[in-house]
């Protein structure tokens, strides 16, 4: 098994395939890591907090019924958990989804959530196709991405928003590296998760490593530990 400590992490490797984005990959596994993404998301993706701290004061502010976009939305469970908690605090939101992959949409659409709605349509598509929102976010999306795919997601992210755009990613490092190895392992049975996990990290950017990419417009938080959450403003 490869560790951190063989691994050289002081740079992102973005070179690796996550064995999910082969589209001739095992269905079966691929659906059990969609089903198992909220598990994880919940346990290190820290958008409870950055709802609570960010884009729920946004909403507050609008005094009127709010649109949500989630880009790359996988298999749904950030979009449905942060409608949940919107619709908890007595906010009017419409959620929507996009995701590019097909696979995505089946299984995102599997599960039913009051004001969530789920398109196969890139971020690109949605610029050009004049869409608006009062709020745009990501989440695992960044990594995904060379330095030129980057600027481009991040550009129609920025067009398509009128408020906040908030893109949640894991922060390299080798402790990341490390503690997913060890945590994940209950959950990786019939999924992808360690593997594409690891990969992930592997993959990611570092604050320091993502600000200069994306560049003025943006800021780059640590909202917690191993992750990153670069924080734009609108210009629908």
């Amino acid at each position: 098994m490869i560790t951190a400590t063989r691994l050289d992490l002081s740079r992102r490797d973005p070179d690796l395939r996550e064995l999910m984005d082969d589209p001739a990959c095992d269905p079966r596994r691929l659906a059990a890591t969609y089903a198992r993404f909220g598990v994880v998301n919940r346990l290190v993706s820290a958008w409870g907090r950055v709802y609570r701290q960010l884009l729920r004061p946004e909403l507050q502010r609008l005094g009127r019924p709010a649109r949500v976009l989630d880009l790359g939305s996988g298999g749904g469970d950030v979009v449905r958990r942060l409608a949940t908690l919107a619709r908890a605090d007595g906010l009017q939101v419409t959620w929507t989804g996009a995701d590019p992959d097909p696979r995505a949409l089946d299984a995102a659409q599997r599960t039913s959530t009051p004001g969530v709605a789920f398109v196969q349509a890139t971020s690109s598509e949605l610029r050009h196709a004049g869409e608006r929102f009062d709020a745009v976010l990501s989440n695992h999306v960044l990594h995904h991405l060379d330095d030129d795919e980057l600027q481009v997601f991040a550009a129609d992210s920025l067009a398509v928003s009128t408020g906040p755009v908030l893109h949640g990613d894991i922060a390299r490092s080798a402790g990341a590296y490390g503690l997913y190895a060890v945590g994940i392992t209950p959950l990786a049975p019939g999924t992808f998760l360690r593997t594409d996990g690891l990969r992930s990290i592997r993959r990611s950017y570092t604050p320091a490593e993502l600000q200069p990419v994306l560049g003025s417009d943006w800021r780059v938080e640590s909202p917690a530990a191993f992750r990153l959450l670069a924080v734009g403003r609108g210009r629908g």
